[in-house]
């Protein structure tokens, strides 16, 4: 569970609220004046107002120009959440290359140590559905050395995606799970000692059509850390809403972190599902047998 807002314990984590791609002052501004839980923002190497040396900046690429370091990008939030006690906003960093996160370890090392808020540091570490292979994934064995200084942050960890409006089949792979599994299995991440929690970032169109794998993955990490998934989605995706709704009342809303368009959001209606309000948790299948039902059937199937 998280504590956000005022709130001891966010027992629906789809209720959290997002500003997304907060990369400039204006963004940052406004999402620190609005009703929102977490900022979600994107670091580059690049230029302030496109002069000087290259240094971390709050840009989405391929843009390399910004008005906003990820420095002042921090201590303003950090300055904000100082006078808002019981109103914190969390902090979701998503580094764009290897370079950029190394370069900004300096930063962080000065910066974490101070927070009390939720900070999530994220890359897409492994390539993923749909033969993705126009970006290139964070380096994983160089982006987990660094994230193990910052024993308090979550880690948001997921694959890059190749997904659109026309797009109806694909799916996480029991091969890319596989994968992302002996990755932090061989990065000594999944440790009792170290217990960082972590989150899976999953393309809601294609996270409907992989129930099965992710659930054995939310399992397997669950034996010593625990885990989420952060369900997202871009403007004009394909998402079969039954199939992702089915996914997240199969996981619980405990969780499930829901950071998609408002329009998919209304879709889902997840505040009515069942006998609806404060009733749907009793109407919800537990989390942990949902993950060790599927675990079990899937080692029966590999022995048969």
């Amino acid at each position: 569970m998280v504590r956000i807002r005022g709130k001891a314990k966010v027992k629906n984590l789809t209720d959290i609220s997002w500003a997304h791609a907060v990369n400039s002052q204006q963004l940052l501004d406004a999402a620190l004046s609005g009703d929102i839980d977490f900022i979600e923002a994107d670091i580059v190497l690049g230029k302030i107002n496109g002069e000087g040396e290259d240094l971390p900046v709050m840009a989405h690429p391929p843009a390399t120009i910004s008005d906003i370091t990820l420095e002042d990008f921090l201590n303003q939030i950090k300055d904000y959440n100082d006078d808002h006690e019981g109103a914190e906003k969390g902090v979701k960093l998503d580094f764009k290359s290897i370079e950029v996160f190394e370069g900004s370890l300096d930063i962080l090392d000065v910066t974490i140590p101070n927070m009390t808020y939720p900070i999530w540091l994220n890359a897409d570490i492994l390539s993923g559905p749909v033969e993705q292979n126009k970006t290139v994934p964070v380096d994983p064995d160089r982006f987990f050395a660094g994230c193990m200084r910052y024993k308090q942050a979550v880690l948001s960890i997921g694959w890059t995606t190749n997904w659109g409006a026309d797009f109806r089949e694909g799916e996480y792979t029991q091969e890319q799970c596989d994968a992302m599994l002996d990755t932090l299995k061989s990065n000594n991440v999944l440790s009792k000692e170290l217990a960082m929690g972590i989150t899976f970032p999953v393309r809601a169109g294609i996270a409907a059509n992989s129930a099965e794998r992710l659930h054995n993955l939310v399992a397997a990490v669950n034996e010593t850390n625990e885990s989420t998934l952060t369900i997202w989605s871009s403007d004009g995706d394909y998402v079969d809403v039954a199939l992702l709704r089915e996914l997240i009342f199969s996981f619980g809303v405990e969780r499930v972190y829901l950071d998609v368009p408002e329009e998919l959001a209304s879709q889902l209606d997840l505040g009515n599902a069942g006998t609806g309000g404060a009733n749907t948790f009793n109407s919800l299948v537990s989390f942990g047998f949902v993950s060790l039902c599927f675990w079990a059937l899937s080692t029966y199937l590999q022995r048969i």
